[in-house]
Order: C-alpha cells, then sequence, then structure tokens
C-alpha cells in the first residue's frame, strides 16, 4: 500500500516536475516518498525502501559484472574478475575482502561468506547518491553509522552517513558517483590508470572535450551506456575496432555503445577532401584515441607508473611506518606499501590490438628471469580486427612463490590491528593471505619485475591539440618507432631505395633540362 502512494505521488508530480517546478531532472521527487523518511540503521534498510518501487532493480544488478566481480571472457575462455585477477598495484582481493570491497556495490562483502543471492546486499546509494555519501575502507562496503578513524592511527575522522537524507536526495550517476570507485583504484586518486583520475569531475575542455564542465558536460553514462543496469564498455572485453557508421541514439543493439565510432563513425574527418581523406584513411589502423589523447595524466593528478612492494615494511626511527614525499606533498614511499613511481602528462606507449586481453592467473607458473607481463594485449599487425592503440605501462615488483613459480597474493589491506603493522614481515602477510585465499604456498618468496597495460581511453583533447603528422612521421622520436608492421613515411628508410630514388629523380631532372634545351634549340632554328 505505502509503495501504491508512492508511485500516485510520483504520478501526481509528473506534470510540474516536467514543466521545471523542481530543478530536478527525475519524474518523482524522493524527498516525499514516505519510505525514505528514515531513520535507517542499516545500508540494507534503505535498500529495502528503495525495491518498494523500483522492484527489479537490485535482481538486474546481480546479474551484471559490477556485483559479482567474476567474469568468463569469450574470446579467451580465462576466468576474469576482482576474484581471480593480479595486478601489481594492491596485488589481489583475496584476503584484502574487507578493505577491497569499499568499492563493491554491496553491503558486508568481508570473505567468502557473502551472500550474493540477498537482494538488499545490493547498495543503491552507491551509485545514485548525490554528496554525503561515503564508503569507509576497511568497513566491506558499509558506509560509517559512527564517527569513525579514516585508518587506524591516522587521526583524520568522518561523521557518521545520514543514510535517510541521502536517500532523499538520489538522483542519475554522475562523473562523481563513478569516479568514487574507478578513480580511486589501486589505494588513490588515479593510481590505476592514468586517465581516469578525480581531475574529470569538473575538467576543462583541454583536458576533455565530452566531459568538459562547460562545454558537453558528459557524464560517463553518456558513453557508457546503460541497460537493465548492464554498462556499456570493459578493460577485459575491449571492442578495439568498430568500423561501422555511428548508432542511432536510442536504437537497440548489441553492439558496444561506448566506443568511439559508435557516435561518430569510422570516418569522421570532414571539411578539407584531401585532408580529410587521408586522415579517414589511418582510422583502418589507428585507434581514435592514438591521435586524440596525445598524453594522460595531464589534469594535475599523478598516476603510478611503477610499485616496488620489495621496499615496504621499513620502520621510522621510533619504530613506527612513515611516509617520503616529494616537494609537491607526493608520496613516494610508505612503509605499508614500497616505494612508487609517478607520472604526469605522460607519452602513451602503443601496441597492436584486437580486443583480446589474457591475465597471469593466481595458477599461471611464471619465469622469474624476466619481467612478467601480468597481462597481454594481442593483435597482429595490419590484421582487420587490430587498431594501433594507446596504452599505460605500468611496472611493479611483488611477491612470488620460489618453488611454485607463482605469483602471490599478500595481506596488504591495513587491518584495525596497527600491531600488524609494526611489526610488519613479509612472511607474516604472505601466509596470511595464502590462508584466507587457500592458494598453495611453499612458504619460499622472492620479488619479481613484472609489467601491466592499461588501455587509455579518457581525456580526449580538443582536435587542435591531437598529435599531428609530424609527432609519428620523423626519423627522431617517432611516437610509433615500437610498433612492428608498419611502415612510417618519413620515419623508416632504405639507404639502397634512398640512392636508388635520388638516382632516378636526378636522371628525370636531367631529362629535363636536355628537353628544355632541345626545345630552346628547335625554336632558334625554326626562327631562322
Amino acid at each position: 500500500m505505502r509503495a501504491f502512494r508512492q508511485c500516485i505521488t510520483a504520478l501526481l508530480l509528473a506534470p510540474l516536475l516536467l514543466s521545471g517546478g523542481f530543478a530536478q531532472a527525475s519524474t518523482a521527487d524522493h524527498t516525499l516518498f514516505e519510505a525514505l523518511q528514515g531513520p535507517f540503521a542499516s545500508g540494507e534498510e534503505v535498500t529495502r525502501a528503495c525495491l518498494s518501487c523500483h522492484s527489479k532493480a537490485a535482481s538486474q544488478v546481480m546479474a551484471t559484472r559490477h556485483w559479482t566481480w567474476d567474469y568468463i571472457n569469450p574470446d579467451t575462455g580465462q576466468r576474469l574478475g576482482k576474484k581471480t585477477m593480479l595486478n601489481g598495484f594492491c596485488i589481489g582481493d583475496r584476503s584484502n575482502e574487507a578493505f577491497c570491497q569499499s568499492c563493491h556495490i554491496g553491503y558486508g562483502w568481508k570473505d567468502a561468506s557473502f551472500d550474493f543471492t540477498d537482494e538488499s546486499k545490493v547498495d543503491c546509494l552507491a551509485c545514485h547518491n548525490t554528496g554525503n555519501y561515503l564508503k569507509l575502507a576497511g568497513l566491506a562496503g558499509h558506509p560509517p553509522l559512527v564517527r569513525s578513524e579514516t585508518a587506524p592511527g591516522s587521526g583524520k575522522f568522518v561523521e557518521p552517513v545520514d543514510l535517510a537524507a541521502v536517500a532523499r536526495q538520489v538522483g542519475a550517476t554522475s562523473r562523481r558517483t563513478c569516479g568514487t570507485c574507478h578513480y580511486y583504484g589501486g589505494g588513490g586518486d588515479g593510481v590505476k590508470h592514468g586517465d581516469l583520475d578525480s581531475s574529470l569531475n569538473s575538467p576543462p575542455p583541454e583536458l576533455d572535450v565530452h566531459m568538459a564542465a562547460d562545454g558537453l558536460d558528459f557524464a560517463c553514462s553518456t558513453c557508457h551506456v546503460a541497460e537493465e543496469h548492464r554498462i556499456a564498455g570493459s578493460r577485459i572485453n575491449v571492442t578495439a575496432s568498430d568500423p561501422r557508421n555511428a548508432a542511432t541514439r536510442g536504437q537497440r543493439s548489441e553492439r558496444n555503445r561506448s566506443t568511439c565510432q559508435s557516435c561518430h563513425g569510422d570516418k569522421p574527418h570532414q571539411g578539407n577532401l584531401l585532408h580529410a581523406g587521408r586522415l579517414n584513411d589511418h582510422t583502418s589502423v589507428l585507434a581514435c584515441q592514438s591521435c586524440h589523447i596525445p598524453t594522460f595524466a595531464r589534469g594535475g593528478v599523478p598516476t603510478k607508473m611503477a610499485w616496488d612492494w620489495s621496499t615496504a615494511g621499513k620502520m621510522g626511527p621510533d619504530g613506527k611506518p612513515y611516509q617520503t614525499r616529494n616537494e609537491r606533498g607526493q608520496v613516494l614511499y610508505d612503509s605499508r606499501k614500497g616505494s612508487f613511481i609517478l607520472g604526469e602528462d605522460v607519452v602513451p606507449d602503443y601496441v597492436w590490438f584486437d580486443g583480446r586481453v589474457t591475465y597471469v592467473q593466481p595458477d599461471t607458473v611464471i619465469d622469474p628471469t624476466s619481467r612478467v607481463p601480468i597481462n597481454r594485449f594481442h593483435g597482429v599487425p595490419g590484421a582487420a580486427d587490430a587498431r594501433i592503440w594507446p596504452v599505460k605501462t605500468f611496472h611493479g615488483r611483488q611477491p612470488y612463490d620460489t618453488e611454485y613459480l607463482t605469483l602471490l597474493v599478500p595481506h596488504t589491506a591495513l587491518p584495525n590491528d596497527t600491531a600488524f603493522w609494526y611489526n610488519f614481515d613479509w612472511a607474516k602477510a604472505l601466509q596470511a593471505g595464502a590462508d584466507a585465499s587457500g592458494a598453495p604456498y611453499s612458504g619460499k618468496f622472492d620479488f619479481v619485475d613484472t609489467s601491466m597495460l592499461w588501455p587509455i581511453t579518457h581525456m580526449v583533447a580538443p582536435k587542435e591539440q591531437a598529435v599531428d603528422c609530424a609527432q609519428c612521421h620523423t626519423r627522431q622520436q617517432s611516437r610509433l618507432a615500437g610498433v612492428p608492421g608498419i611502415w612510417l613515411t618519413g620515419n623508416h628508410h632504405s639507404p639502397l631505395l634512398d640512392r636508388i630514388g635520388f638516382g632516378l629523380a636526378g636522371v628525370a631532372l636531367l631529362g629535363v633540362f636536355a628537353h628544355a634545351a632541345l626545345r630552346v634549340s628547335s625554336r632558334r632554328r625554326r626562327s631562322h
């Protein structure tokens, strides 16, 4: 009955809302809903109130990778997701759930006992809050409901979240709500991706022409279109080439609607016929991002380019963890995490990519005598389904099992007991990780160099700042110098062909002079 009254209220308010009587874009004023008046003792109570109207929302969310964090890649057959994937940042999810799951759209995932079938565990507020909502690290996805310290011993506190106030002000997703998780993956702002950080909350056009606050002002969902809460686009199953015309907005299709071509088509350049045609010829080889994202991490937020876990565990003179910062206050060493190399305004690397990505798994046998690629981007040079893509190449140094030759997932998240870190040692952290994950561990470990690729696809610059011809077609520091299978005019050359070419040009020039001399001579004879 209460849900019926709420829906009738929404219908009665619709004409006023549509005529501009309220500032909200929604056709329902959630501040008036009886079910949202609270008070709420938990996030689950808020979700039950949401479901009294949005009855299918939770079941839709629970069918997505945002909920399961689990995925079978149809291209490779690999089981991917936070449960099994490894990286060089926080390394792995298992044994660190209470910390990592602060970015899960659910409540209470602290270990393997989490009930993925309980609809009340879906966190509607994570994506639809319009401010003053926080999921504190270490609380397994729960917001703080009492005054809480952000990290044990930090001396920084946050006030409890007023769940009822947040619930009454829900709205559409925004760059900020998506970014709350996607900006901060890997332990901090801009750490992982390089093209996603908090500078995109209100970017100038020079940083991103689509998301510019005083321009097109795209939300993430403008490109990452959602249908039944399924979000288009994925870095683990990328649409690397999309050689089709622009799609019609609103058209139902299995096509990935987050590609550049879905809006711009595969021949987007217009204007000067000769120049535009030449640029359009490049689209069969280059991803749009290769030219239109000249550098990443250029919004003032640095990204981590390297992370050395082997240096973690050092303590200061007082026997406590410490940090070392550069002149800008950016952390370069942290006792809990190791050493970092930061980068800003970084020129990407470039690789052939057809959308297939394979990953090292927890049971993959590695070769520790060389750098271990945690993931590989696949693509045959010149293949119809491959394009040259810009990527961030991240370098890591992380623990591995010297007997089983597998990468290890340590317990790295800050636990409530600060004594764990005051007496930190890697053997203890690795054993705790193995115990929690159930992975085989011989008890013998060392550190190995790793690498990881991240596709660059945000921070699209204005067309005037796109990569110009000379940055690739040059013999000095060509952006594409290391890309196999291409011949670049102005970059590649053959001394023999050069000599033949200049020789033929010389012969042709001599022929022109000879022809001109004969014409002059014959004219004089005719005149005589």
